[in-house]
């Protein structure tokens, strides 16, 4: 391995601020609804009480994280905010950055632009803030999960950018200083401020919230004959899982992932769509293509990594902006790379024998993902001349799950 001389400089910061604002209410406030319950139209009023848990403490919907300072080869910072439903009506949830500066790099969210924000910060630097949320809403009683994570991996192999970063870095620093000199009142700025505003709504059927009854990963029995929901196992009543980050109520199908540990085809990558006709089912398929395994697998932003040899672990991160898919698998094809993630997060696409998709790796091989061993599964370049397992993805329309 060729030896690398870095000069890196460590980022001293005042504070590296993910405030939660702006949510839809107070810890505690009331909603409204019209019930005509009687010929008195009386009008009848739900609690709504959203509450905020970090590490088990009760914290107010403004939230401070706060790093003395970030470098390369820092170990990852991850913090993990659960939103509870304590009231008697659901909630959606979402959230969007509403503005993010990094040194003098400013981003507003002035036309909408918060995924174009939130993948600047995700990819674009040698460190990478990434954030996450477990579901788009919460049930009366239940919860959901909302997660940031910081990482700057030691060898990120561009020495160009590991440079430019660490001279615009001391010039930063150096500048605030001398505006501090020359201003005791000054208020030095932290080299990095990131505003993300998280929204708690009143759950309404409308087609842009999510669907509640189908979340990734929930289990269908689904029979590939009829093309509708079945209740009870056989040669035809398969089981599927949801394949769908964030379904919503205006999606008029589902992508289900039929279950990887029962008995398929095996056969070269060629074979795959003749393999797919010899099953005979009556429903609507798709291929299955590596996005669809990376869009799962990505959610989790602390432990969904691309490993490459003599390259430090690098979390996959946010994939959602256009385009950026193929910059990403960039990152793997390169350099022989390949995608590890936790077995016990993502159950339903980790099997001990290999699957393909049909997207090629190269001219010689095509991404697969496998059980890498008891706690990681893979997504990889495997030679196309290798039997691996063959599944479809089912599109099924709800309005054959939904009796």
């Amino acid at each position: 391995m060729k030896k690398k001389y870095k000069a890196y400089i460590r980022l001293n910061i005042l504070s590296l601020f993910f405030i939660l604002v702006s949510f839809i209410s107070v810890t505690l406030a009331w909603f409204a609804y019209s019930g005509l319950a009687t010929a008195r139209t009386e009008i009848d009023v739900k609690a709504w009480y959203i509450e905020f848990d970090k590490n088990n403490e009760q914290v107010s919907n403004e939230i401070v994280i706060s790093l003395s300072e970030i470098y390369p080869g820092m170990e990852t910072v991850h913090e993990e905010v659960t939103i509870k439903n304590r009231g008697d009506s659901d909630a959606s949830v979402k959230y969007d950055i509403s503005s993010a500066r990094i040194l003098d790099d400013e981003y507003i969210n002035s036309n909408n632009n918060s995924l174009y924000i939130e993948d600047k910060i995700s990819h674009d630097y040698p460190f990478h803030v990434n954030i996450n949320i477990n579901k788009n809403y919460v049930e009366t009683g239940g919860e959901t999960k909302f997660d940031i994570s910081v990482s700057w991996p030691l060898d990120s192999d561009n020495d160009v950018l590991d440079s430019r970063w660490g001279k615009e870095a001391y010039d930063f620093q150096v500048g605030e200083n001398n505006r501090l000199a020359n201003d005791p009142n000054y208020q030095v700025r932290p080299s990095i401020k990131i505003i993300i505003d998280i929204k708690a709504e009143q759950y309404l059927e409308q087609a842009s919230v999510s669907d509640m009854r189908f979340n990734r990963g929930d289990i269908i029995l689904f029979d590939v004959l009829n093309n509708r929901r079945c209740s009870e196992l056989s040669s035809t009543c398969i089981k599927t899982y949801v394949l769908d980050n964030n379904s919503t109520l205006g999606d008029n199908t589902v992508s289900l992932l039929p279950n990887v540990y029962d008995s398929y085809t095996k056969a070269p990558y060629s074979d795959y769509n003749s393999v797919i006709e010899s099953y005979g089912w009556n429903v609507e398929t798709r291929n299955l293509e590596v996005k669809d395994i990376l869009d799962v697998v990505s959610t989790d932003i602390l432990n969904s990594v691309l490993k490459r040899n003599n390259i430090s672990d690098l979390i996959i991160g946010n994939l959602k902006y256009p385009n950026r898919l193929n910059t990403e698998l960039l990152k793997a094809t390169n350099y022989n790379g390949y995608y590890e993630y936790l077995t016990s997060e993502f159950n339903f696409i980790t099997s001990s024998s290999c699957y393909w998709t049909t997207t090629s790796y190269n001219s010689d091989k095509a991404f697969a993902f496998v059980r890498e061993n008891q706690t990681h599964g893979k997504i990889y370049g495997e030679d196309k001349t290798s039997n691996c397992g063959i599944i479809p993805v089912i599109v099924a329309r709800k309005s054959n799950i939904i009796e």
